[in-house]
């Protein structure tokens, strides 16, 4: 089928909503980026099953809130998969526990957890990413991440639309990721917290937002650009080249904070991928360490 085709049927498929040539930009922090041929908001279990069935060979991409997400400026050339609504539900169970859906934001679900009187999760506050996105990177701040609070996930599989629920121990978590598949979605999960006084829970979670606002800068950005090194910091390595201020058109390595790039609103996806690029290359020329980008990146892009 051409895409025009399969657009077409998954429309007659899905609840959730089918757009051909749509712009991902405004799904990631950076507002950079191209349209994908085809974007899918699910609605359901259903429809992710629906892009199993119909996607072809065509490549697939997993979008949330893009919070380490560089689209090319030429877009994706294929299905692009958003959860909707419908998996921004939450639920209590029991004293501790809190299930919550792959589309819920990480800093509403902290404060929903200080509002509920459940300590644990106050690190979540500072990270701009969904829930199902968190679950997938391992996200983490302040010596906590997913591993330390999350019990169980549910998962589908776009390929072969198989649902499964998966233990925490099952996920093969390290340091900011996962065994899960690129054609595996998060649709939700189950966490364990501790009850404490809900004032307690929110000061320590305004202590996290301010410690952000004067350690990190403000504007469109991915946060970390890059992983650190095993017993270093990526900032220190990239604060040593004096790589701070550098640009290329609209994006720069912010002042604030060495590893991360902030780009204007004249910056282009590109702009953004050849200062990555370029930070790298100072690095390893000037101490032999082969960075990891920590953003993930879609589409083509010039080497």
């Amino acid at each position: 089928m051409s895409i025009t085709e399969i657009a077409q049927a998954l429309r007659t498929r899905v609840a959730g909503r089918v757009t051909q040539d749509a712009s991902l930009a405004p799904f990631t922090t950076f507002r950079v980026g191209g349209p994908a041929q085809v974007l899918l908001e699910a609605e359901s279990v259903d429809d992710l099953r629906a892009v199993a069935d119909l996607r072809g060979d065509l490549p697939l991409a997993i979008v949330g809130r893009g919070s380490n997400l560089l689209v090319s400026d030429d877009g994706f050339r294929g299905i692009a998969v958003r959860l909707g609504r419908a998996f921004r539900e939450h639920q209590q169970e029991g004293d501790d526990v809190l299930r919550l859906g792959g589309a819920v934001q990480l800093p509403a679900a902290a404060r929903l957890t200080a509002r509920l009187g459940l300590a644990g999760f106050e690190f979540a506050a500072e990270i701009p990413a969904t829930f199902g996105g968190a679950v997938r990177m391992n996200a983490g701040a302040h010596n906590r991440s997913m591993a330390d609070v999350l019990l169980s996930a549910e998962v589908i599989d776009l390929y072969s639309g198989q649902l499964r629920a998966v233990d925490v121990v099952d996920l093969g978590y390290g340091y900011r990721s996962s065994n899960l598949s690129h054609d595996e979605i998060v649709t939700g999960g189950a966490i364990r917290l501790e009850q404490e006084d809900s004032s307690v829970v929110a000061e320590r979670i305004s202590g996290y937002l301010r410690w952000r606002r004067e350690h990190q800068p403000p504007g469109r950005s991915a946060g970390s650009i890059f992983k650190n090194p095993p017993q270093d910091s990526a900032g220190r390595l990239i604060d040593e080249v004096d790589a701070k201020g550098m640009r290329v058109g609209g994006a720069e390595v912010s002042e604030v904070h060495a590893n991360f790039i902030v780009a204007d609103p004249t910056a282009t996806a590109d702009d953004v991928w050849r200062l990555i690029w370029s930070v790298h290359a100072l690095v390893k020329d000037r101490s032999g360490i082969d960075l990891e980008p920590e953003v993930r990146f879609l589409g083509e892009f010039a080497r």
